[in-house]
């Protein structure tokens, strides 16, 4: 008879510690170490066309990123008890990590179903700050491919000294990014991440999930900016990033928390302890809606064969980036939602090379993005359910778009609080400073 011996499922436990162990800068490269139960893993950032990193000012902002970074590795285990050991904190800082401790992981410990209210962060050092003396008109513009940060980079007035900030892994550039880059003809500050190999790998013992990256890569635009004479640093986050996904107990969960307006104000804030104001760093789209953003990328026709919003093209693996647009994840229906009112159904087709809103199989991701009968939005980098109902509704009145009867049956369903018209206008409060505007 033969004995089939069945495998011991492993699942994730909780840790007990995660530890800051060490930053180590040099003129061009940060390198952090951490530890989780006495596993290490370590990070690398090099930089290219920037000054000396060990300058005080830039190093203290360096530290702040290392506080961040941490949480790439803090998530295999989620442990109950974050020791920053000596790095500096500060009253700032400590907001700033604990709302990312808390409100950056929350898709993570949702899907993980973990509550991180218990985690207590012990350690760090006060905060000495260093005035650094930067120039206002010189900013730059961490860049990521997509109709977002172009039309940041195209909408900023001609006066200010626009510089690009490109992060790579170290698996290689990104090509629809590179390409995107090269339609402005802006200067380039380029920098390379490498992960830890474990956390790239993946192992049965860890959890998985969202962290907050894109604050990460703030605090990596702060220390390039600092280190290169640059008084700003623009990003393009617009004001439904800011919108959450769920509530989870007393938790609202935001996948794109690090975009919010909450996440830039704890990060300026952290910076103005560390180095004092002369450092601005804004996102210039935060009062404009999505819809705004597409009707301003509309008219930028040299962007539009060479723009991609799709994560597929920007897997960390270079054997799993695509180098066209999928056409079946929420952000390809979402950017071809948003740009159907502007752009021709032909045109549309051109650069997208699929048609998701004509996709039968994309019915149950339309719904979502409109908030029809759901209570959530999708865990993707998209607009709030108002902003894509109302641009459904006005794609259903499209003569080239009647045909597919379902998008006006689904368009009657929702009722949006906002008309197209208003989207148009600015949407709540904004921290970029006046010279920066047209």
């Amino acid at each position: 008879m033969k004995v089939v011996m069945s495998e011991e499922t492993v699942t994730p436990r909780r840790g007990e510690l995660f530890r800051y162990l060490d930053l180590v800068i040099t003129t061009d490269t940060l390198v952090g170490t951490f530890e989780l139960d006495g596993r290490t893993f370590v990070e690398s950032v090099t930089f290219e066309g920037v000054g000396p990193l060990t300058t005080p000012a830039v190093a203290s902002i360096a530290q702040l990123w290392f506080l961040l970074a941490g949480l790439s590795y803090y998530k295999a285990g989620a442990a109950r008890v974050v020791d920053v050991g000596s790095t500096p904190l500060g009253d700032a800082g400590r907001a700033l990590l604990v709302a990312a401790l808390r409100e950056g992981l929350g898709e993570f410990a949702y899907r993980n179903e973990l509550d991180l209210a218990d985690v207590t962060v012990v350690g760090g050092g006060d905060v000495t700050r260093v005035d650094v003396s930067l120039d206002p008109d010189r900013v730059l513009v961490p860049f990521g491919g997509g109709i977002d940060s172009v039309v940041s980079s195209e909408t900023l007035p001609l006066h200010l000294d626009q510089t690009l900030f490109i992060l790579s892994p170290a698996t290689g550039r990104f090509a629809p990014l590179e390409a995107t880059a090269a339609v402005g003809g802006h200067a380039i500050v380029r920098a390379v991440r490498r992960l830890d190999e474990a956390i790239l790998r993946g192992e049965a013992t860890f959890f998985n999930g969202h962290v907050p990256v894109t604050a990460m890569v703030t605090l990596l635009a702060a220390v390039a900016a600092a280190a290169s004479g640059r008084g700003g640093v623009v990003m393009s986050n617009e004001h439904s990033a800011s919108a959450p996904n769920l509530r989870w107990g007393d938790l609202e969960v935001n996948h794109q928390w690090s975009k919010s307006f909450e996440a830039e104000r704890l990060i300026a804030a952290a910076l103005v302890e560390r180095v004092g104001d002369q450092l601005v760093v804004a996102s210039l789209l935060r009062d404009r809606s999505e819809v705004w953003v597409a009707e301003v990328f509309s008219r930028l026709s040299e962007y539009h064969h060479v723009f991609r919003s799709c994560n597929r093209a920007f897997s960390q693996v270079l054997e799993e980036r695509l180098d066209t647009w999928c056409g079946e994840c929420d952000k390809c229906l979402f950017i071809n939602l948003m740009l159907a009112p502007y752009l021709s159904r032909a045109h549309l087709r051109e650069i997208f090379h699929h048609e998701p809103l004509s996709d039968d199989r994309r019915e149950a991701q339309l719904r979502v993005l409109v908030g029809a009968g759901v209570d959530v939005k999708p865990f993707e980098c998209v607009g709030d359910p108002d902003e894509s109902a109302v641009a459904l509704a006005r794609v259903a009145e499209l003569d080239e778009w009647r045909d597919v009867a379902r998008l006006g049956d689904l368009a009657r369903e929702v009722s949006p609080d906002r008309t197209f018209e208003e989207l148009l206008d600015p949407q709540g409060p904004s921290r970029v400073p006046a010279h920066w505007l047209r």
